[in-house]
C-alpha cells in the first residue's frame, strides 16, 4: 500500500502527511515502523520561538494540504511512494512549554524510527525540534553532514536572550555537542542583520560554510547544488529547513520573516539538487498557519517535504 486512494481518503475524515498510512501508535515502539524506510512525523511545539509563535500547529496544516500531492515526480522520473515505504508516525506528544520534555520525547521517538531501519522526516515546530534529531541520528550514524537552509545562522547564545535553548540556538549545540562532521555544516540563504561581525565565529572557526542569499542567487541554485554534492559525496547527511529560508512574499506563514529570501522555485530547486546525497534524515521547521495567507506557506511546505522524499528516492536508488 503506498498512498491512500482519493475516495477512501475523503471517507475514512483523517487527514496523514500525503495520504499515506497511519503506523499503529499504540504498539511497542519496537514494532510501530518496521517495515517502512521514511517515517512522517509531527512535533507540535512553539515554545522556542522568539517572536510570533504558531508553528505548533503546522502538522496539522500541513498533512490537509499534502493530500493534493500525488505520488510521481516528474522532474526526476520517480514515484516516490513506490521506491520509499512512507508512513505517517503521527505526532510527538510531551507538555506544550516543557522544552527539556519535547527534547527528550523527540530524540526516543527520533530514535526508535532508526531503530527500524528507517529514515525520519520531521515536520515542525520551531527549529529548536532540529537538536534532539540530530542528537538521535549522531548516535547511530556518527557526525553528519547538515545542509542547514535558513535566514539565521542558528548560532546564538545565552547572551542573545537568556536562554540557550530557543529556536536560534540549534546549529550551536550542533556544532558544540560534536552532532555534526567537522566542516560539513553548510547554512544556505543567510541574510538580514547579526549584532556583531563575532556571530559567524563559532561556525566560521569549526571549517563551515555560510552561502549568503546573494551568493546563493547569483552563483544559481544549480551549482550551488553541484557543489553541496561534491563536498558532502557519500556522508550521511541531514536536511534541516526553515522555511525563513524563503523571502515572505512566497512564505508569509512564519513567526521570524526576513525580506530578500529564496523564491519558492529556488527553494525546490534546491531541495531537488540534494537528490542522490545519502540523506538519513531531514526537517522542515517555522511554518506558522495562523500568519499564512490562502494556504501560500503550507503548500510550499507540503511541495518541500515532496521534494525531500524524492531526494531520499534518489539515494535509494543510486545507492
Amino acid at each position: 500500500m503506498t498512498q491512500q486512494a482519493a475516495f477512501e481518503y475523503l471517507r475514512h475524515g483523517q487527514a496523514p502527511f500525503f495520504r499515506l498510512p497511519l503506523v499503529d501508535v499504540a504498539a511497542p515502539a519496537a514494532a510501530r515502523y518496521r517495515g517502512a524506510d521514511v517515517v512522517l512525523l509531527g512535533v507540535p511545539t512553539d515554545a522556542g520561538t522568539t517572536y510570533q509563535p504558531g508553528a505548533r500547529l503546522a502538522p496539522w496544516a500541513l498533512r490537509r494540504v499534502s493530500a493534493l500531492v500525488q505520488s510521481y515526480h516528474a522532474t526526476s522520473g520517480v514515484d516516490v511512494f513506490a521506491t520509499l515505504t512512507c508512513r505517517d508516525g503521527g505526532n510527538v506528544a510531551f507538555p506544550p512549554f516543557d522544552r527539556a520534555a519535547m527534547r527528550e520525547a523527540v530524540a526516543g521517538e527520533v530514535g526508535a524510527i532508526l531503530g527500524a531501519g528507517a529514515a525520519p522526516l520531521v515536520v515542525g515546530g520551531d527549529h529548536a525540534v532540529a537538536l534532539p534529531v540530530l542528537r538521535a541520528l549522531r548516535a547511530v550514524h556518527g557526525p553528519l553532514a547538515v545542509v542547514h537552509v535558513d535566514a539565521h545562522l542558528d548560532t546564538s547564545g545565552p547572551d542573545t536572550w537568556g536562554d540557550a535553548w530557543h529556536h536560534g540556538t540549534p546549529m550551536r549545540h550542533a556544532i558544540t555537542e560534536g552532532l555534526v562532521a567537522p566542516g560539513q555544516l553548510y547554512h544556505v540563504g543567510i541574510r538580514g542583520s547579526w549584532a556583531s561581525p563575532d556571530d559567524a565565529t563559532l561556525t566560521l572557526d569549526a571549517g563551515n560554510h555560510i552561502y549568503f542569499i546573494d551568493e546563493v542567487v547569483g552563483r544559481g541554485v544549480p551549482r550551488l547544488g553541484a557543489e553541496l554534492r561534491e563536498r558532502i559525496a557519500g556522508r550521511p547527511t541531514y536536511l534541516s529547513f526553515d522555511v525563513d529560508a524563503i523571502d515572505p512574499a512566497h512564505a508569509p506563514g512564519t513567526g521570524t520573516p526576513v525580506a530578500g529570501g529564496l523564491s519558492a522555485r529556488e527553494a525546490l530547486a534546491l531541495v531537488r539538487a540534494l537528490g542522490g546525497l545519502r540523506l538519513v534524515g531531514a526537517d522542515l521547521c517555522e511554518v506558522a498557519p495562523a500568519l499564512d495567507h490562502a494556504d501560500i506557506t503550507a503548500h510550499l511546505g507540503a511541495a518541500i517535504l515532496f521534494e525531500t522524499l524524492a531526494a531520499m528516492a534518489l539515494g535509494r536508488i543510486h545507492a
